[in-house]
């Protein structure tokens, strides 16, 4: 059992205590126990890497310039820490927040985005990870920060080095910050040129709305438009858990490739659980890492009574700003769900207008008319839209998306790979052979074309750039990057950019997570986790009557999984 689950009971073996000798804290508390439930999908932003200590030395710059550099934003404690990491400096020598891919190392997105320079060189490919709080003492400062970082980094690189392309990868926490970053450079709400980004990967995507497929706005849903190759995956039930946080990517449709698979919940949440995503909206704004760490607490339980008391003052001055609330249909839950948001503002509703005094009882009476079907529109709607908050209760959330051992779903973009079923290959080689597509692409100096088929030598090379390394056991791969000379396209002054050698691991022989075999019992209550019928758009109708087989086909192919020897419980 994982530390990180023993952590989460822990925390509602408080929860519970507290509420049995805190009676008059019942609501309050009730509620607080409704959003600890949320703390499986914010702890599977918590990808962690421990954090290494490195020459600090800047010696790093964007004044050396490459064909394509991949912008990578990685999850939770596993992103650049200035201080303990060299960081990539400006063209004045001053530090940016961000860190050449080997002066820091991710184990789970290095395979991805080190694949590339594998196969055409440093000199033409570079791999930087951006640096940004990636921690969830408030999830939603945090991303805003990373896509505030990532937009800067890419600026210094283009005032530089006006021809260079770009590729973009988030995972875990870092996909909220990939996705926004896209969506804002494709619709032109930044000044960074949308041609020069060829691609985007979005691993678990939190803000993926109902009915995406992988390939997002692609002229063909099997492949982006720049690579003629099937992918051979399925698309993933459920939605986003930030749903309020998607949109449309403009200009970059067709560049964007967004995996989700079924079962994690930070992309493949069932829809209908209006209460869970309450909470969750509740916490992305306050500290879910002291939440986790030390239960309930009074720092704790002030940072969430807080939250909630502005919430509830936005509800009713949102109410209070609409004189005909009681006529309408939206439900008390809808204006909760609204107002919650991280990006509401209070005030935005125009203010009720002020009765005359000889009207003020008419005017006071006339809603009591509505007041029977408000009640009723209550009721029907607290049912309706938490179907399947029970269900997903019920199924363990945490060990569904975070089981240990890497067994939940929130890491089979490593190991998913169904021969089969026609998907040779594992979301992540998927991503890294298109990436490396588009690095030779670069090289070349070709346009990057819609169907643009790639030679079967440049595609073997991708796949072997994704494969283990000789005398790695077969099913796990992490690419290990070798020390390579960079060659800056300015100066042509050459230096070293130091490299970390990736650690490999065998792929666990742990088969099902342990919350699989209570489901045999009551499959309802596991269904709308993986494949919901009533909100997933994908046709899997065979879902519902197994133990949660996506949990199983994982570990049962030979593919690439991702290592476990580094995992700290900062994250889980």
């Amino acid at each position: 059992m994982g530390t990180g689950t023993l952590a989460l009971r822990t925390f509602f073996a408080r929860i519970w205590s507290y509420l049995n000798k805190n009676r008059r804290t019942a609501i309050p508390v009730a509620a607080l126990a409704t959003l600890g439930l949320v703390v499986a999908v914010a702890a599977s932003w918590g990808i962690t890497s421990s954090p290494r200590t490195t020459e600090t030395q800047l010696t790093s710059s964007v004044t050396d310039c490459h064909d394509m550099v991949t912008i990578s934003v990685a999850g939770r404690n596993d992103t650049p820490v200035s201080g303990t990491t060299a960081m990539l400096v400006d063209a004045n020598g001053n530090e940016l927040p961000a860190a050449l891919s080997g002066d820091h190392k991710s184990e789970w997105l290095d395979p991805v985005v080190n694949a590339g320079s594998n196969a055409v060189g440093s000199d033409s490919n570079a791999a930087i990870y951006i640096a940004y709080p990636a921690n969830l003492n408030s999830e939603e400062a945090a991303v805003t920060a990373g896509v505030a970082n990532t937009e800067r980094v890419m600026r210094e690189i283009s005032s530089v080095c006006p021809n260079t392309k770009y590729s973009i990868v988030g995972y875990s926490e870092g996909s909220d910050v990939v996705r926004r970053v896209a969506m804002q450079i494709g619709n032109s709400q930044t000044d960074i040129d949308p041609d020069k980004v060829l691609g985007v990967v979005i691993l678990a995507d939190p803000g993926r709305k109902a009915g995406d497929g992988t390939f997002i706005g692609a002229q063909d849903p099997n492949h982006p438009d720049n690579f003629d190759t099937n992918f051979g995956g399925k698309t993933a039930g459920g939605q986003g858990a930030l749903p309020d946080t998607g949109g449309d990517f403009g200009k970059l449709n067709g560049k964007i490739a967004s995996f989700c698979s079924d079962g994690d919940l930070t992309c493949s949440a069932p829809q209908n659980i209006s209460l869970l995503q309450l909470a969750i909206n509740v916490g992305r704004q306050i500290n879910v890492d002291a939440l986790q760490n030390e239960g309930l607490t009074p720092a704790t339980g002030q940072d969430v009574a807080v939250k909630l008391g502005d919430i509830a003052l936005n509800a009713f001055q949102y109410i209070g700003s609409n004189p005909n609330w009681m006529k309408s249909n939206e439900t008390f839950l809808q204006v909760l769900l609204k107002v919650s948001a991280p990006g509401y503002k209070p005030g935005q509703a125009s203010a009720a207008p002020v009765a005359a005094a000889d009207n003020v009882a008419t005017n006071d009476m006339s809603p009591l008319a509505y007041l029977p079907q408000k009640v009723f529109n209550e009721i029907v709607g607290l049912i309706v839209t938490n179907t399947n908050t029970i269900p997903v209760i019920l199924s363990d959330p945490y060990q569904q998306t975070l089981g240990p051992d890497h067994t939940g779903h929130h890491f089979d973009y490593w190991k998913d790979a169904d021969q089969s079923n026609g998907k040779p290959l594992t979301s992540a080689e998927y991503a890294a052979a298109w990436l490396t597509h588009l690095a030779q692409q670069a090289q070349k100096g070709e346009p990057v074309t819609t169907n643009a088929k790639p030679e079967p030598a440049d595609l073997a090379a991708a796949y072997k750039a994704a494969k283990p390394e000789t005398g790695v056991a077969t099913g796990s791969t992490t690419a290990t990057p070798s020390s390579t000379t960079t060659t800056s396209k300015t100066s042509g002054t050459t230096t070293t950019a130091p490299t970390t050698s990736g650690t490999t691991t065998t792929a666990p022989t742990t088969t099902a997570p342990t919350t699989t075999a209570p489901t045999t019992t009551v499959p309802t209550t596991v269904a709308p986790v993986t494949t919901d019928p009533a909100a997933a758009v994908a046709p899997t109708t065979t879902a519902p009557t197994t133990t949660v087989p996506t949990t199983v086909a994982p570990t049962t192919t030979t593919t690439t999984t991702p290592p476990v020897t580094t995992t700290t419980t900062g994250g889980h």
